[in-house]
């Protein structure tokens, strides 16, 4: 019998909502996208729109409040993908990598180092395109996570 996860897409911006659908219909699990403004979803009763008000992190707050725990977490917010693991709730970037206790930590130190170094003008460029590598990376690790969860097993990390 699976445990059934809950997924919330910190969904503004997210490159990977249509795989998110495709994956959860055939596991039979409930979505919920949070954004801070309207967006087009499937007229599904599994799909919810949570539209938040437009302070910053408010998005963030909502799925953190709502999250529990091995409910999933579509995010490339490193600081949002703690605060969920914090809750034992499991985070995924939309390039397939696992945030965990083990690699949070290290996340958030290169989050902050690469933002000190942009502000220093030593760094320009942001991170690479996202590509179909990328799309199939999270559909693996997507699927994987699911697994794992409905199994009771530990979820592998990067």
């Amino acid at each position: 019998m699976c445990l059934k996860p809950d997924i919330f897409i910190d969904a503004d911006g997210c490159p990977v909502k249509p795989e998110v659908y495709r994956v959860a219909r055939r596991y039979g699990l409930k979505v919920t996208l949070v954004s801070n403004s309207w967006m087009r979803t499937p007229h599904e009763d599994w799909i919810e729109l949570v539209v938040v008000d437009g302070q910053p992190d408010a998005a963030d707050d909502w799925i953190v409040e709502h999250v529990s725990e091995r409910d999933i977490v579509i995010s490339g917010d490193i600081p949002l993908a703690s605060r969920c693991i914090e809750k034992n709730a499991l985070a995924l970037g939309p390039t397939g990598r696992a945030f965990t206790q083990d690699s949070i930590g290290e996340a958030l130190a290169s989050r902050d180092l690469m933002s000190q170094l942009r502000d220093l003008g030593t760094v320009t460029g942001g991170p690479a395109p996202f590509d179909k590598r990328d799309r199939s990376r999270f559909l693996q690790r997507l699927d994987e996570t699911i697994q794992a969860v409905c199994r009771g097993k530990e979820v592998p990390g990067d």
